[in-house]
């Protein structure tokens, strides 16, 4: 039998804490209406990520409207829709970008593709990203049909995808224009992106750390960073790399199915012993569960990106931002909270 003692702690992680950016007073009953956007392929733990979502879902505390894919490469989806298909939700619709940015397949989305005998080990329907629908008409038809002011977008990715909705223009859709639907139906984004500490060089010393999910769209970030109109609340790079995910997990927490897309998809990407960074499932927890005290916030202010993507936090009792940040006490619960979720079992 599979010890599972990070359930013990997980459950009893429940100590609120005064609403600010990204601790809002949430209704105990009604699941949070989340979009999940992600590069997915490029590092695994969009995939652990996914597998939080999915088991907060399944404990009534999010419902995933939409996952939106910003790495052009058309095994993403078919990957993306394997993940959701094993844990029971293979309806949910996915949209994809054109945008040349990381266009390579990456080292676990062709697992989409391993057939078992006549059948792909994890079934799943949607067979490229090229039958798939355009992100943006994805995020407006979920948006549209949103309650206003409920939607909460984890974006872990690169920014692509949100900064081409604030362009687009009404349509069938919708009659308002992107920033408009944006405004009327988004509650808050929460965004694995940037950095907000120096960071230590392994040498001594500490850089300015300019973020993978930046640099690989700056127009695209500095366009969010400036335009976006709801609130945003900042999980910097500081903050997955303080809490990485246990090799152990991987290879203990899994075997309840022969075949599990989390675990074959991190060994894919590094086999063990390898403990991750858990930058995407941060953003993740604390966009769904805002009132554990898992993480701090920063004051408000106003998050900039610079031309050569380094980002910037200006303190501003009126600013639109907030940034997590993290005590040692606070890394071990959010370490065992995030395994707890990732590997608790789908419904088979």
């Amino acid at each position: 039998m599979i010890a599972r003692s990070t359930f013990v702690l997980a459950a009893l992680l429940s100590i609120a804490a005064a609403p600010s950016i990204g601790k809002a007073q949430q209704s105990p009953t009604k699941p949070i209406p989340l979009i999940f956007d992600s590069d997915i392929g490029n590092d695994v733990d969009d995939v652990l990520a996914m597998g939080v979502i999915h088991s907060l879902q399944t404990r009534g505390e999010c419902e995933l409207l939409a996952v939106t894919i910003t790495k052009d490469n058309p095994l993403a989806a078919p990957f993306t829709d394997a993940v959701n298909t094993f844990y029971g939700r293979g309806e949910i619709p996915i949209g994809v970008c054109n945008s040349g940015v990381t266009t390579h397949d990456g080292k676990f989305n062709p697992l989409a593709e391993i057939k078992d005998g006549d059948d792909f080990r994890f079934p799943h329907d949607l067979l490229s990203g090229k039958e798939a629908p355009d992100a943006v008409t994805v995020l407006r038809t979920a948006l549209a049909a949103a309650d206003d002011a409920s939607v909460v977008i984890a974006q872990v990715g690169f920014s692509t995808n949100l900064a081409n909705l604030l362009k687009s223009e009404p349509d069938n859709i919708s009659q308002l224009n992107g920033k408009e639907l944006v405004s009327q139906k988004v509650r808050l984004i929460s965004i694995m992106a940037g950095a907000f500490t120096k960071i230590p060089d392994g040498k001594g010393n500490r850089y300015d750390h300019k973020e993978y999910n930046i640099v690989k769209d700056i127009p695209a970030a500095q366009a969010i960073a400036k335009d976006w109109p709801t609130p945003i609340l900042w999980s910097g790079y500081e903050i997955g790399i303080a809490v990485a995910y246990p090799h152990e997990s991987i290879e203990q927490d899994y075997g309840y199915v022969e075949h599990h897309p989390l675990s074959e998809a991190y060994i894919a990407y590094n086999p063990p012993p390898h403990n991750r960074p858990t930058w995407d499932l941060t953003s993740v927890l604390q966009a769904v569960r805002p009132n554990r005290d898992y993480f701090g916030l920063s004051p408000k202010g106003i998050v900039t990106v610079a031309d050569d993507g380094l980002t910037t936090f200006v303190e501003d009792a009126n600013g639109r931002d907030q940034y997590l940040t993290l005590t040692d006490a606070q890394k071990l619960r959010v370490t065992e909270v995030l395994v707890a979720l990732s590997s608790e079992p789908a419904k088979q």
